[in-house]
């Protein structure tokens, strides 16, 4: 069975930073798919997880309304991002693979640009 839009937007406005308790209000990167558990976070360097906030779901689907910079340690490669309800600890909300995979030879930024990271159901 599938649901109408109205229902996945009411589902995904549950997601936000104002949804109480299932709300995802931080974004992680990993280096393997996270699973069920959140597994394979990137770790080291200055990398911690970021706040993100969330415009209304339309259409079935919400994106998030601002810039993510994550700083990621050298001979790290990112493959996929998380949602998270804490920026350490906390509870894994669930995740997806990034487009293409990113290599850092050296330090640096990895940028999910406002707008670019989007929930489904």
């Amino acid at each position: 069975m599938g649901y109408t839009d109205a229902v996945k937007n009411a589902m995904l406005e549950l997601t936000d930073e104002s949804g109480g308790s299932q709300a995802i209000t931080h974004v992680s990167l990993h280096t393997d798919d996270p699973g069920t558990t959140g597994a394979d976070e990137v770790t080291g360097g200055s990398y911690e997880r970021v706040a993100v906030t969330w415009g209304a779901a339309s259409g079935g689907v919400k994106s998030n309304t601002n810039q993510l910079q994550f700083q990621v340690p050298s001979g790290t490669t990112v493959t996929h991002v998380g949602g998270w309800s804490a920026s350490s600890g906390g509870t894994f909300r669930g995740g997806g693979a990034l487009s293409a995979p990113q290599q850092f030879a050296t330090s640096g930024t990895y940028t999910i640009a406002a707008g670019d990271l989007d929930q489904t159901i």
